[in-house]
């Protein structure tokens, strides 16, 4: 009996139809819809004449260009309003489930999609959004796609999709002290690059993988994107089924029973076959940092800046460029540089669990004069849980603002900026020339380096706070 890889018992299962020397016809158990790659798609829809064929496969809400702040009043920037409208409207137009602003569900798709149930092993699931691949956390194959790509789903309930190769990234050993997932998965990219997994999808393994919560596990599938992965995922366990059980989506009685029957099936055979594959010691990983501007550009909190050498023609001129727009210099260190902005949030780092890692590090502390902090949780529902744990007194008692939810300063589609020039530390996923404002410059990070970096108002390790 052939050896397969969970990509391959999922991706298998899901073929409608395969072209000869072309894509697989491809069905998709979920599609998430948001208000900025939707409109497009629903308006073609309708210039052909098309219906949305299963509605109830779909589930919207808003999240890139909401503001933050006065979700209750009229959204005040012309083409978020009408994309937020037209968002509600197709929705209402076409049976479409919409968790709105103000809603006890509304937030980052990313982070509602799995607080719902509506994640779950086995899935095909897709979204006008790159860091769909968080859901490959369920052992889902999860991936991102384009307007056109958005039309497809929507009239079809499939995508034309040609199957990806196969990568494990395996981690074993004991994470050390104040080392996270964030910290995991900026290692890994650091090692392979940002372009090291091209063509690939990416499956995480690992005694250091599977001691990981479901929400470090969606840290780590969230970031695969970022280094060329079409998508990551991780085999389902009694860590995904404890966490999924009761939600509201979630099979419940006997449907329970032969879901979870399945779900158990969702995992790589022995002696299953990869095109590549990477190990790692949990050991050697330290609290991250990056100090670029793509996010392969990462060392340890405690390293020093890559130097010039062996760099050679366009390799040396962009890298040089890079650390130029970032104010850096090759070979220095970043420890100690100071900071004018944190941002804990985004569909990377947005859940109940990071803001309970910021609120417990920062406890009895107060932030740094030169920071402006703040923390925006990825949904109600997270808002709620951190408002009920007086969480939200905490972090204000250390002068941290605590907004509503929505993506936020991860990508500046909204209010949420940080200014030209200024130094920002954030949990988001990206930190590309002006990903967070015009001339902003960002430092990616976990929550608890992120902390540490508030409290100091420079770039610190945070097992050094730890410590004091």
């Amino acid at each position: 009996m052939e050896k397969t890889t969970l990509f391959d018992k999922i991706w298998d299962s899901h073929v409608v139809k395969s072209v000869p020397a072309g894509p697989d016809v491809f069905f998709i158990d979920k599609h998430f819809i948001h208000e900025v790659t939707s409109p497009v798609a629903f308006l073609n829809l309708e210039k052909r004449g098309i219906g949305v064929k299963y509605p109830e496969k779909t589930i919207a809400t808003p999240d890139h260009n909401v503001p933050t702040v006065d979700q209750d009043q009229t959204i005040k920037d012309k083409l978020s309003r009408m994309q937020v409208e037209r968002l509600r409207e197709n929705c209402k137009k076409y049976g479409i489930e919409l968790h709105d602003l103000g809603s006890a569900h509304h937030g980052i798709v990313h982070v509602i999609g799995p607080e719902l149930g509506v994640t779950q092993p086995g899935m095909t699931i897709v979204c006008g959004d790159s860091h769909t691949s968080t859901h490959g956390a369920f052992g889902a194959i999860a991936f991102g796609i384009g307007t056109s790509e958005v039309e497809m789903v929507l009239a079809t309930q499939c995508i034309m999709q040609s199957k990806a190769k196969k990568m494990r990234i395996s981690v074993e050993g004991e994470l050390g002290k104040g080392v996270t997932s964030k910290d995991i998965i900026l290692y890994i990219i650091a090692k392979i690059s940002a372009a090291g997994a091209t063509g690939y999808f990416v499956e995480y393994a690992g005694s250091a993988i599977r001691n990981l919560s479901m929400e470090a596990r969606m840290t780590i599938c969230n970031m695969s994107i970022e280094m060329g992965a079409r998508g990551g995922l991780i085999a389902p366990d009694e860590t995904t089924f404890n966490y999924l059980e009761g939600k509201r989506y979630t099979p419940k009685g006997e449907e329970w029973d032969k879901a979870l029957a399945y779900w158990k099936t969702l995992k790589t055979d022995e002696g299953a076959v990869f095109d590549k594959e990477y190990h790692y010691d949990a050991a050697d990983i330290e609290p991250m940092i990056t100090y670029g501007t793509n996010p392969g550009m990462g060392i340890k909190v405690v390293g020093n800046i890559p130097t010039t050498e062996g760099m050679e023609g366009s390799n040396k001129t962009s890298y040089l460029k890079s650390l130029d727009y970032m104010g850096f210099a090759p070979g220095e260190s970043v420890e100690g540089k100071q900071v004018d902005y944190v941002f804990v949030g985004s569909c990377t780092n947005g859940r109940i669990e990071d803001i309970r890692s910021v609120a417990e590090f920062v406890k009895g502390k107060r932030k740094a004069d030169n920071i402006t902090a703040w923390i925006v949780p990825g949904s109600r529902e997270v808002e709620k849980q951190a408002h009920a744990e007086g969480l939200v007194k905490i972090l204000e008692d250390a002068g941290f603002e605590l907004r509503q939810p929505g993506c936020s300063a991860c990508l500046a589609m909204n209010d949420d900026k940080i200014p030209s020039g200024k130094l920002a530390v954030s949990t988001s996923n990206r930190n590309f020339e002006g990903r967070q404002g015009p001339g902003a410059r960002t430092m990616l990070a976990s929550p608890l380096t992120v902390a540490a970096v508030a409290i100091t108002g420079r770039v610190t390790d945070p097992r050094e706070v730890f410590a004091n």
